[in-house]
């Protein structure tokens, strides 16, 4: 199989390509910038593995090289919890999920042969927040700005069906590895001054990167699989219960609060992303029959911290 990605360099991506070379699949960067690609993926070590520039937002050039593709994943995004949201930078994390996915879908329209699959991120802040809900596949959208991102985001990948390709559109909670949020999140327990931030009593819903991988591999592989899938680990827990578990796991206190006001003047309104959570539930993802390799925080966490 010959599968194009988009969003390859980053943290889950660069796990993605890893798994597939190992496979011996054949694959496609798409990336804005080639000479960190080639860093990353060096040619002797992926000799299978093109790297081809592209602008996400613009059409170009780029888009006939998906032609020869049997797969597409879409991974690419601003990231959204760096940095204050000003107007002009909330302006950049919707363009680069819209218009990047707009993009994508024309190339795949226009593909002669198309690619039989479109895989497409999007993310649990489809649901807004909440501390009593819970929400699955069937829930109804929030209304917040990363609803509305998630909304539009989704809303391009769906017209992929038009060409008659199968869609699966994964949201993902909050990835955990060796790298991504985790690791700012750990530093202040290894300087003896984690705990809870905010109330703590906010939900994380969260998935270990190693079963983001694998549910990715499922939706390129298994037909049946189509439509929206939460990527989420079966138990959401409380921030709180992230603290404790970090703590214990990491042999740190971990009781120490972080203030609301403290994120809030780093991430102004991007701190929602870590004061607000939803409990989200991956009812449709359990019902393919995927198995987690690591379906609790505790033994997650074990494996990320010691490995």
């Amino acid at each position: 199989m010959k599968v194009a990605i988009t969003g390859a360099t980053g943290f889950v991506g660069s796990r993605l390509v890893q798994r597939l070379h190992r496979e011996n699949h054949r694959i496609l960067v798409l990336t804005r910038n080639t000479a960190f690609a080639q860093k990353v993926f060096p040619s002797q070590a992926f000799p299978n593995l093109e790297i081809v520039a592209y602008t996400p937002t613009v059409s170009g050039s780029w888009q006939s090289a998906i032609a020869l593709c049997d797969a597409v994943i879409n991974l690419a995004g601003e990231p959204i919890g760096e940095g204050r949201w000003t107007p002009e930078r909330k302006q950049e994390i919707l363009n680069s999920r819209k218009l990047g996915t707009q993009k994508i879908v024309e190339a795949i329209a226009k593909a002669n042969p198309k690619p039989t699959v479109l895989v497409n991120a999007s993310a649990i802040g489809y649901y807004g927040t909440s501390e009593t809900a819970t929400f699955d596949e069937t829930s109804l959208s929030g209304n917040d700005f990363l609803a509305q991102v998630c909304q539009a985001w989704e809303a391009e990948a769906r017209k992929v069906k038009d060409a008659d390709v199968r869609l699966v559109i994964l949201r993902l909670g909050v990835v955990l590895g060796n790298g991504g949020a985790l690791n700012k999140m750990i530093l202040p327990f290894q300087l003896f001054a984690g705990g809870p931030i905010g109330s703590g009593r906010q939900w994380f819903s969260w998935i270990h990167v190693d079963d983001l991988v694998n549910l990715i591999v499922q939706a390129l592989t298994k037909p049946e699989i189509d439509g929206v899938y939460n990527a989420t680990a079966p138990k959401a827990v409380r921030m709180a219960d992230l603290s404790q578990t970090l703590g214990q796991v990491m042999n740190r206190p971990s009781w120490l609060p972080v203030p609301a006001f403290a994120i809030e003047a780093l991430l102004g309104d991007g701190a929602i992303v870590v004061l607000e959570g939803q409990q989200v539930m991956p009812k449709r993802t359990l019902e393919t029959g995927f198995e987690y390799k690591y379906p609790n925080l505790q033994s997650a966490l074990a494996q990320i911290l010691t490995s």
